[in-house]
């Protein structure tokens, strides 16, 4: 059933908007929207577009699966933390086991039919009008945001290339934005502090139209700098001075008298030798951040919509809020939002944005973390009192903040949406299958806590939202992991008006007469029929006449319907003295030779579109597969921690685990090896990040991995040829994590250094499946 809204005074009803003379053009838009998403057509576009369709439909799937991953890995990291230091009690331990279940679709309870329907108004409700869920995420706690944050970015309006939802996402932004600045009491610290509402704008960041752009934008910049892995660019003096003096000491097995170490950071600074080491690292790091910067800037109509637009009410509400601040502080704003939640996190950490191939080496990551603070610094105009070393990189900031200002600005020149948004709607009502995946934990997460805050959300028993929540009575407890089912939840109103005719209901709300409708409804088909024949699709001067006739005298009896229904429509227009046959239906040959022009161009954007986004999904898979890795070596760890408690208390021998209360015999523990990798394997994974080893014998180069006990293993490197092994390292899970966790990112093994998280998905890979 489809529907208008009613309730009076709603920013989510669908009401016409005033002071408007585009009706006729917003009514024509809507058929040409139609048009462009003709189901009953089978052309090239049609299935181009089928395809990118379902490609963005996979993307905003996985984008939320990676979203939950990513919450598990951070709080299992900390975890995971203190079990290395033997300080988790038992009943944290157990949290942390639940936290690793899978989810079993056998077990668990739907909610019954009743508790489903007064859902699926709920959340109609809080979909179609986003005033509610803005005034939630202001009333939360920084502890609750991240798991209403998904379900509000990545479940209530998780079809991230929807325009109806992705405009409905920005008009919640809209109100907390808005509430953020009328609450303000300081203007330095807008939109910089860590909250909910600065948390919502990172999270927004990370949909796919973001990761997208950052993908194309940046990736290519990142891993030609990378690929330098001895390019050491520190300007840090006393960084500088000790990297010196430790290579001095090295090569000559001493130091000079006038060379001590312990020295300020002024002392460090003034020495003749760091001056003349900084001097060429500060113009390639200049060059190097204004060639990020031009890339940037370049990319400017690439940016995603929905980000200029956010940028575009920092900008109206500073002014609105700030009539005195001047261009630059503005700019600030706007690039505290920019740079500082969407472009700089993802050069600081490209491997989290899965922009490069595992942790860049030591030096290249230093100088992302630089540029990064160039950039923000280049944005913010501070006046380096953190760090007085950057103020060297002045030059950089001096020539670049004319050009900064002027993108920042320009990043905000983009049209309102709210016209679109009145058409994605009417689209929205022909459509009976609305419908949101919402796991049953999310369902009843955002029934609590509007329960919590239903007294300042909703204070009059009348209003919609207020007696839902009534009627739901209290929320249900969360659900253990492995009962937290998806449940497909099918959305609608009890309080809107069916619409039982599309036409009537245009024509009423935009005051245009049924002449104006059968006009474009007669456009609408006649370009369908040109799209189904592709034989006469090519044909100018377009024939009307012709094009009639032919599909109604086809074979296929959906062609010979609408070939004899437009005749008849034709007649009908000509009746009415709106088109003539005399000049060959010159009007409606106009225009409709303009939408084949208009649809032809989108089939253009739709491949491009579809070949860039099978890039950006191929990537979020990768890195979905890369944190299930690093949830199988927790599993793997835990197991090891479980073995080794047993052992330790005595109360169950070793090999027996725990399940269910049940003791479950495992098979005596067995040595399982050796795996044998060669050197060009390795290296080509991505594992071995640095090699000793000459050229000429790497081929001759082999390395064993065995486990002789769960959770423990050997790395043997061996000579082609030779019976004993080169070296060989003992390797703990618990180490091997715990260097994870303090961010070392290299296993020495002599003659080669290892990636620690590389290490640890091939271990688990090779051992955890035996």
């Amino acid at each position: 059933m489809s529907y208008t809204a009613s309730e009076p005074g709603s920013p989510g009803s669908l009401r016409r908007l005033t002071h408007r003379n585009t009706n006729r053009y917003s009514v024509t838009a809507l058929f040409s929207m139609a048009a462009e998403q003709d189901v009953e057509v089978e052309d090239d576009l049609a299935r181009a577009q089928k395809r990118l369709r379902e490609l963005k439909g996979r993307i905003s799937a996985q984008s939320k699966k990676n979203f939950v991953l990513e919450r598990d890995v951070r709080y299992l990291d900390s975890r995971i933390g203190l079990l290395i230091q033997n300080r988790m009690a038992l009943d944290e331990q157990r949290e942390v086991q639940d936290t690793l279940e899978d989810v079993d679709p056998s077990e668990g309870h739907f909610p019954d039919d009743r508790k489903l329907q007064q859902y699926s108004n709920l959340f109609f409700l809080l979909q179609s009008e986003p005033r509610h869920i803005a005034s939630l995420c202001r009333l939360v706690s920084l502890s609750e945001i991240d798991t209403l944050l998904q379900t509000v970015m990545f479940t209530l309006y998780g079809n991230q290339y929807e325009s109806r939802e992705e405009h409905l996402l920005l008009t919640m932004f809209q109100s907390v934005l808005s509430a953020q600045f009328e609450t303000a009491t300081d203007f330095g610290s807008l939109l910089r502090a860590n909250t909910p509402v600065s948390r919502m704008m990172t999270t927004y960041t990370r949909r796919g139209p973001g990761q997208s752009y950052l993908k194309s934008v940046l990736a290519e910049r990142i891993n030609s700098l990378i690929e330098h892995k001895d390019l050491n660019l520190e300007i840090n003096p006393l960084k500088v001075y000790e990297q010196m003096i430790d290579q001095i000491e090295e090569e000559t097995g001493s130091l000079p008298p006038h060379l001590v170490r312990g020295v300020s950071p002024e002392t460090a600074a003034a020495n003749p030798d760091v001056e003349a080491i900084i001097a060429p690292r500060l113009t390639m790091l200049m060059e190097i951040a204004n060639s990020f910067l031009l890339t940037i800037i370049e990319s400017k109509e690439s940016v995603p919509y929905g980000i200029r637009w956010i940028c575009k009410q920092i900008r109206s509400l500073t002014r609105r809020k700030y009539p005195e601040a001047i261009a630059y502080a503005i700019a600030s704003l706007i690039g505290g939002f920019f740079f500082l939640r969407f472009i700089n996190p993802a050069i600081v950490t490209p491997q989290a944005y899965m922009l490069v191939d595992g942790v860049p080496a030591k030096h290249p990551r230093r100088t992302l973390t630089l540029i990064a603070k160039m950039l923000q610094n280049l944005a913010n105009k501070p006046t380096y009192a953190k760090e007085a070393y950057m103020s060297t990189l002045n030059p950089f900031v001096e020539n670049n903040k004319a050009r900064i200002n002027s993108f920042l600005n320009s990043l905000c020149e983009v049209g309102d949406f709210y016209e679109t948004l009145e058409m994605d709607q009417y689209m929205a009502l022909s459509k009976k299958d609305l419908q949101i995946n919402i796991t049953l934990n999310e369902l009843y997460n955002t029934h609590s806590l509007l329960l919590q805050h239903i007294d300042v959300l909703s204070p009059n028993e009348k209003q919609h939202l207020r007696i839902l929540n009534d009627e739901l009575g209290p929320a249900p407890p969360q659900v253990p992991r492995k009962e937290n089912r998806t449940i497909e939840l099918p959305l609608y109103s009890r309080w809107e008006t069916p619409i039982q005719d599309i036409h009537m209901a245009l024509m009423s709300e935009n005051n245009l007469t049924q002449n104006d409708i059968l006009y474009m409804e007669t456009k609408s088909i006649f370009v369908q029929l040109i799209r189904s024949m592709p034989n006469i699709a090519e044909q100018r001067p377009i024939d009307l006449s012709l094009i009639a006739e032919r599909a109604a005298t086809t074979k296929d009896a959906m062609l010979v319907r609408k070939g004899i229904k437009v005749k008849e429509m034709l007649r009908e227009l000509e009746e009415l003295r709106i088109v003539e046959q005399k000049d060959g239906f010159k009007l409606m040959q106009d225009e409709v030779g303009a939408e084949l022009v208009h649809l032809g161009n989108l089939r253009e954007k739709v491949l491009l579109e579809t070949r860039s986004l099978e890039a950006v999904f191929k990537t979020i898979c990768d890195h979905n597969n890369y944190l299930r890795s690093q949830l199988e070596q927790y599993k793997a760890y835990l197991q090891n921690v479980r073995l080794t408690a047993s052992k330790d208390k005595g109360s169950t021998p070793v090999g027996v685990i725990t399940v269910g209360g049940k003791e479950k015999k495992q098979p005596k523990s067995q040595v399982l090896g050796p795996y044998r990798f060669t050197h060009a394997q390795l290296e080509k994974e991505g594992i071995i990040v640095e090699s000793n080893v000459p050229e000429n014998r790497r081929p001759h180069i082999y390395f064993n991995m065995t486990s002789p006990t769960p959770g423990t293993f050997i790395i043997a490197l061996h000579y082609k040829g030779r019976d004993k092994a080169i070296l060989e390292m003992d390797l703990k899970i618990d180490d091997l994590l715990e260097k994870q966790k303090d961010n070392k990112h290299l296993l020495d093994l002599e003659y080669v250094q290892l990636n620690v998280v590389k290490v640890l998905a091939l271990l688990n890979k090779v051992f955890r499946s035996k």
